[in-house]
């Protein structure tokens, strides 16, 4: 008797992953949507994140070790793997809502023409506790000229994908690492329509020590993403080029906030900061301007340990400001 194949494939990349992989690999296989096979790529690690994947017991958990390569072809070979109609990706400290795979699948079957389904993100901590709200942009048609200007769905652990647009767009770029979500999500909105799954769904957690803290690395691979974006773009939207790199450093003031404290991340907030103004001063609200200016200026001058200190007592007093911040990226 042939095995029916799963309709969903799930892709996990996780590369010493043993504090989060557990966490991560339930919140897959508890969904509401049971039809479902969840791909493990584990990228050459040095910790015990294979001995905890092996101690759980589910037939639709798959693991395929490999030598460390990246995350960009760490999910490509979990595409080559994938049996499913519909693929979706998951960082392995990332986490869903239980209803996340059945929402997305029927917000596409009830929209032929859309190929990608997304939801909201809202972030958590190291602790699984809740920051802050994402962005919660609704795009249901034509998301291409929106996706130019910035990643409306913020990580790669958001969308369900219909297999062959996948395929048709070709594989996550490594050269673009850490944005090569951005530039895939980028590569089907040019082609296909998406819809939204007004829910916060994806859990995305902000941990000190991940790829995405490394902002000069971010702005570089970023910046080179909107070049090559807008090289091929047609002529319609080249004004948005500018919109875009100044959304880009916006991220990026907020993104050397949230780092740890150093000399060069207080001076990389600076640059950053002129060049938000420099691209687009439209992003900016006064009173947010303000408190950011106030931000960057205790980063530089704080030891590390007082600015941890002021950054609590920040989010407890600003978090609104904090919040539409976050909304205007």
């Amino acid at each position: 008797m042939t095995a029916t194949m799963p309709l969903i494939s799930v892709i996990v990349p996780v590369y010493n992953g043993e504090t989060t992989i557990k966490e991560t690999i339930e919140s897959v296989l508890n969904q509401t949507f049971v039809n479902l096979e969840l791909i493990v790529i584990d990228d050459g690690s040095q910790d015990s994140t294979l001995n905890v994947i092996a101690n759980i017991q589910d037939s639709r958990l798959k693991v395929f070790s490999y030598k460390n390569a990246g995350v960009a072809i760490s999910r490509n070979r979990g595409i080559k793997k994938a049996g499913g109609q519909f693929i979706s990706f998951l960082d392995a400290d990332d986490l869903w809502t239980l209803d996340k795979l059945e929402s997305q699948l029927k917000a596409l079957q009830s929209t032929p023409q859309a190929a990608v389904a997304y939801s909201w993100v809202d972030y958590i901590n190291a602790e699984g506790e809740f920051l802050h709200n994402g962005n919660h942009i609704t795009i249901n048609g034509d998301a291409y000229k929106q996706m130019l200007v910035e990643n409306v769905l913020e990580n790669g652990s958001n969308p369900l994908i219909i297999r062959e647009a996948l395929i048709q767009v070709g594989g996550f770029n490594q050269s673009l690492t850490p944005a090569e979500d951005w530039d895939m999500w980028l590569r089907l909105a040019a082609r296909y329509e998406f819809v939204t799954v007004p829910s916060p769904q994806i859990l995305y957690r902000t941990l000190s020590h991940s790829g995405s803290t490394n902002v000069l690395k971010m702005e570089k691979v970023c910046s080179q993403l909107i070049e090559q974006a807008f090289n091929r773009a047609p002529a319609s939207v080249q004004y948005l080029k500018k919109r875009a790199s100044g959304i880009l450093y916006y991220y990026l003031i907020h993104k050397s906030l949230e780092s740890n404290n150093s000399s060069q991340n207080s001076i990389a907030a600076m640059r950053f900061f002129y060049n938000t103004i420099r691209y687009d001063a439209s992003v900016w609200q006064w009173r947010i301007m303000l408190k950011t200016i106030i931000r960057i200026s205790t980063l530089f001058l704080l030891s590390p340990l007082l600015y941890q200190r002021f950054k609590a007592v920040y989010r407890r007093f600003y978090a609104k400001d904090s919040r539409q911040l976050q909304h205007n990226l």
